[in-house]
């Protein structure tokens, strides 16, 4: 037999160590084949820690790995690492050859989520019980524990942490493109693990796969809120034989896939985030903790030690967002696959006789497994995104996951997405959800105040949502709810008959009909009170507060028209008046400014989308909150009146300070939305801006030391000169300073010094260095040359014409600018 000949494990993870910096991907890929094919379970256990650690990077960040989020499909290597990453490729079948052996792998508790990492530094038991089933506490003298985990939670903690590990990418690579491996690697294990047909396919390995050992009995399933017990262990451990569902045997990979993909990527939320994810006995056990283990401190309040010392700061990526509205949207396909009959039978029934455990896993997937940390998630994202344009992916997730009704797998809509009426067979899943659509749109309308709507992605954001709220009988549903949940509990008691009675057992219709109605009541307020806790102060979103922010909103987008209006007016203009002649110098040129050229968003092309979506932004915000065509005229007219051609020159609201001019809150308002502007100049030396197109190099560059080697040695006498109060030092002032420019400059947002600084009297050659000015001269000495004058004759008479100007400019100067 070949056993014998083999090389002892530690030579084989020498070898592969080895190949791994001297064979290329492909070859490394085909050897592994043969050794996981060849080599028993006792040896690979051996180096699998290093094999996932080779292939999906350190847990520090350190090791890159193969780099997933780099490999696209014009890579070569991309079909080779998509073959042996996938499902049923060489890695997982080693993953189950190692899982049929219970082999535990340990991770340090120091790459946990955040707030598990907290609960358990601070000793109480995690929330989650992926990871408090498998905590392994260390010996005395070694601080940081371990939890144990199985080859598949090892692997998929590996897989989905290679998302959230800041990598030192090389320059200009980022990974943020869906086409990449580590994305279509989701999207697989997505649809293998959880089948929206179908079953989960069984293991491909030698022997059986062996589930993960049942939990204590004293341990809770609470890491989802008030909901039933983990299906894991109801299915697998609660079966009289497990061989008899193969179907039960292997839920607990679905399971654990998605419990390990939302706890890792969906832990990004604040302080006081964390303390309402919190449940209460988890509060009250830290408390008992810290009663025992501190005698001498005074009592604190329950969960006071772990939520007063963790703060993660918030750091999910594009691409992470991007992740994430792949997992919802194959959630709601894998959700609403579910047989009708199932889907409508009650989740309380426990009929497992004829409900299989992936069609039990469906109903409750969303509601149990995402619907609290995804709103957390998006929440805070809402919050703290920076405003710009990349919030797009945060908001295609959250309109992804408040529309269900756009992953049922229907193939023929007779009617324009626009136009379908939603059923109401989705009312259950927004009361169910109610604070994903009136709390989160609320914060989108603290965003939307605040974005720059002239430009064209903003206001696309602003469309979207208006587009999605919009949807007939959505709006309608979402008051119906919110009524729900505003019913008085005093009301639902009087409401409640005694014992429910069935119109069977002596009761009513009329009674039955209240008993759901109670029911659909407590569901509203349990979802709102398990997200915000008992006393939050619901906002509903048809009442007068968010109508009036609403209204604030419309303002803002009719001032964003006009704006863009204004702009593209401005920009045709602009392009009508140029002409060749710009070349030499006699185009519009603002020699305040380093740039020409319309910036990308102030083109034509965009200003007319902007326009478009505003428009249509302005129709859906009308008829979600049933604004009529009068108050919409009178807003518009309003605007109009109050921007005018003359307000549009004002400056922003600022305040003057010793560093310059500071925006107000007024103001930031003010230039964001394009009323009004800062006429933003160069704030350097005059003399060191960019060489324009219209100027000689080699001229600019030999004036400048020119003079600046002047104004170095007569600096004392020009200021002398310019301080004096009678003719000459007006005539000074008028060569060797620019008045108007320093008028405009106020205009800037500049520094007292630097304006200061461009106060001083200084000699400037450069505009000898024009193309203009030198096309001039050859003009002017060519018609001496007709007058039979020489070229020192022509050049005292540009002097003196030059000086007799300056005179007459001293003269009359103050009274031309007083007329």
């Amino acid at each position: 037999m070949a056993a014998p000949t083999m090389p002892q494990p530690s030579f084989l993870l020498a070898n592969l160590k080895a190949d791994s910096t001297t064979k290329p991907l492909l070859q490394r890929c085909q050897d592994l084949v043969k050794i996981i094919d060849e080599y028993p379970a006792k040896e690979l256990h051996l180096i699998f820690p290093w094999l996932v650690e080779s292939v999906f990077g350190s847990l520090d960040g350190v090791i890159m790995g193969w780099s997933l989020r780099l490999l696209h499909s014009r890579c070569s290597e991309y079909n080779i690492v998509l073959e042996f990453l996938n499902p049923s490729g060489p890695m997982m079948k080693l993953v189950y050859k190692l899982q049929a052996e219970e082999y535990k792998y340990e991770v340090p508790v120091n790459y946990l989520p955040g707030p598990v990492r907290a609960c358990i530094q601070e000793g109480v038991l995690p929330d989650c019980p992926l990871f408090h089933n498998n905590l392994q506490f260390p010996p005395s003298g070694v601080l940081t524990p371990n939890i144990a985990l199985n080859p598949f939670e090892f692997f998929v903690f590996n897989f989905a942490y290679c998302l959230i590990t800041p990598k030192n990418f090389p320059q200009g690579h980022q990974g943020s493109c869906t086409d990449s491996a580590y994305f279509v690697l989701v999207d697989m294990y997505l649809k293998y693990f959880l089948p929206s047909e179908g079953s989960v396919p069984p293991s491909d390995s030698r022997g059986s796969v062996t589930a993960p050992s049942p939990r204590p009995s004293s341990v809770s399933f609470a890491g989802y809120g008030v909901h039933s017990p983990s299906l894991l262990k109801h299915h697998i451990f609660h079966q009289p034989s497990v061989n008899a569902d193969p179907a039960a045997q292997e839920i607990w990979r679905s399971e654990t896939l998605l419990q390990m993909f939302v706890e890792v990527w969906l832990h990004h939320y604040s302080l006081e985030m964390y303390q309402k994810l919190q449940s209460p006995q988890l509060a009250l056990l830290q408390y008992r903790l810290s009663l025992s283990s501190m005698p001498s401190q005074p009592h604190a309040p329950p969960g006071s030690g772990t939520l007063h010392t963790y703060q993660e700061p918030f750091s999910p990526s594009e691409e992470l967002v991007l992740v994430v509205r792949l997992l919802v949207k194959h959630l709601h396909a894998f959700s609403n696959s579910l047989k009708p009959e199932q889907a409508s039978s009650s989740p309380s029934a426990h009929s497992h006789a004829h409900t299989s455990p992936l069609e039990e896993f469906k109903r409750v997937v969303v509601q149990r497994f995402v619907q609290q940390k995804l709103y957390l998630f998006l929440q805070h994202c809402f919050g703290h995104w920076p405003l710009d344009a990349s919030f797009r992916a945060v908001l295609e997730t959250w309109l992804s996951f408040i529309q269900p009704w756009r992953y049922t797998g229907e193939k023929s809509n007779p009617q324009p997405d626009q136009n379908r009426t939603i059923p109401d067979k989705w009312e259950p899943f927004v009361q169910e959800n109610l604070l994903m659509y009136t709390r989160l749109f609320q914060g989108f309308l603290n965003r939307a105040v605040r974005m720059d709507l002239v430009n064209a992605k903003n206001a696309l954001m602003v469309f979207r949502v208006a587009k999605v709220f919009s949807q007939p009988n959505l709006s309608e549903m979402i008051q119906r709810v919110e009524q729900l949940f505003l019913e008085p509990e005093h009301v639902l008691h009087h409401r409640q008959p005694r014992g429910y009675l069935t119109p069977s057992h002596g009761g009513s219709f009329l009674s039955s009909r209240q008993r759901v109605v109670t029911d659909m009541v407590f569901k509203v307020k349990s979802h709102v009170y398990a997200l915000e806790g008992q006393d939050c102060q619901y906002t509903q979103m048809f009442g007068t507060e968010l109508k009036a922010a609403v209204m604030k909103l419309i303002q803002i987008i009719a001032q964003a028209r006009q704006t863009a209006k204004r702009i593209s007016d401005q920009s045709s203009e602009m392009a009508a008046s140029g002409s060749f002649l710009s070349w030499f110098g006699f185009g519009s040129l603002d020699p305040g400014s380093p740039f020409g050229g319309a910036e990308a968003e102030d083109s034509g092309e965009c200003l007319r989308k902007t326009h478009e979506f505003l428009d249509r932004a302005l129709e859906n915000l009308c008829q979600i909150f049933k604004l009529n065509q009068n108050q919409l005229t009178q807003l518009m007219s309003s605007v109009s009146s109050s921007q005018d051609e003359a307000q549009s020159r004002q400056l922003p609201d600022c305040v003057q300070e010793a560093g310059g001019l500071v925006l107000t809150e007024l103001g930031r308002q003010q230039m964001m939305n394009g009323l009004r502007r800062f006429d933003v100049q160069y704030q350097g030396d005059p003399e060191l801006q960019p060489i324009r197109s219209y100027e000689n190099a080699l001229l600019v560059r030999l004036l400048y030391r020119l003079s600046a080697l002047l104004n170095q040695r007569l600096s004392g006498s020009m200021s002398a000169l310019c301080s004096r109060p009678d003719f000459l030092g007006r005539l000074g002032r008028h060569y060797l300073t620019d008045p108007d420019a320093a008028g405009r400059l106020r205009q800037s947002p500049m520094s007292l010094r630097a304006l200061e600084r461009r106060r001083q009297p200084r000699l400037s050659l450069r505009p000898l260095a024009s193309y203009r000015t030198l096309l001039l001269l050859l003009a002017v000495y060519m018609l001496g040359a007709l007058l039979s004058l020489g070229p020192l004759s022509t050049t005292a008479l540009l002097l003196a014409g030059g000086f007799l100007f300056g005179v007459l400019m001293t003269l009359c100067g103050d009274k031309l600018k007083t007329h």
